[in-house]
């Protein structure tokens, strides 16, 4: 359980996680992961920012439902569930470092894509969102990063940031619950997990405050160029830290 200084570090690191989530609809994995695998079990990181994640995924979609695109958005949430399964049993078994440095590789090349403005026809295919949904769940639920593969299908789409943020939204809550669901199965949720969501609640709270006020006064140009700010700065964290433990 986080105490003392660990969790001053924490609520500080949330919040500034939920901010960015809140503002451009994912990004806290990226944001928090790093500095929580300093205070905590690799694992006990992953469930806990999932299960935070699944808080805040309620709040933006409570206030951008409206503006959801259906039919894309559920083809998205079908291939997250899909993949959640497999990547509990990874969570569980594997070695990450291996699949963190593939994940970080691949957010970059995408993030290369989005600034060169370069079209993929693909992501405008009827499955390619329940694909992007698959491989961004897996990364999320095995690794607690990979929300930048999914937010990379939204923003391919052309979507206005509130149609981004609500498809996420649905996204990260349908395949979140599963996945916190076979956590618990596995034995990965106890009851420390649920005190530390609840003491790092607050973060979440004044993060998504923070991020919705952010979010109004971003156009669609300066949301796109943020997101892929997020999405460059993860990766480039991700992928130096797992090649300073190699």
């Amino acid at each position: 359980m986080l105490t003392g200084q660990d969790l001053i570090i924490a609520l500080v690191i949330i919040t500034a996680g939920a901010t960015v989530m809140g503002s451009v609809g994912f990004g806290l994995g990226l944001v928090v992961t790093p500095v929580l695998l300093l205070l905590l079990e690799p694992q006990t990181v992953v469930v806990l920012v999932n299960g935070e994640i699944t808080v805040l995924t309620m709040l933006l979609l409570a206030r951008t439902w409206r503006y959801l695109p259906l039919k894309p958005s559920l083809m998205m949430a079908a291939g997250g569930v899909a993949a959640a399964p497999v990547g509990v049993l990874i969570l569980g078994s594997a070695a990450p470092e291996p699949l963190r440095i593939t994940v970080a590789v691949v957010v970059l090349g995408l993030a290369g894509l989005i600034i060169f403005n370069i079209p993929l026809p693909w992501a405008r295919h009827p499955w390619s969102g329940a694909v992007a949904g698959f491989f961004a769940s897996l990364s999320i639920t095995a690794l607690s990063i990979g929300g930048p593969l999914a937010a990379f299908y939204t923003i391919a789409q052309g979507w206005e940031p509130r149609a981004v943020r609500a498809s996420l939204a649905l996204y990260f809550l349908t395949f979140e619950v599963m996945a916190f669901v076979l956590y618990t199965w596995i034995g990965l949720v106890h009851r420390g997990t649920f005190i530390n969501i609840g003491i790092l609640l607050p973060g979440v709270l004044v993060g998504f405050g923070l991020g919705s006020v952010l979010a109004g006064r971003l156009d669609n140009r300066a949301f796109r160029w943020v997101a892929v700010a997020v999405i460059i700065a993860g990766g480039l964290v991700l992928f130096g830290r797992e090649l300073a433990l190699l």
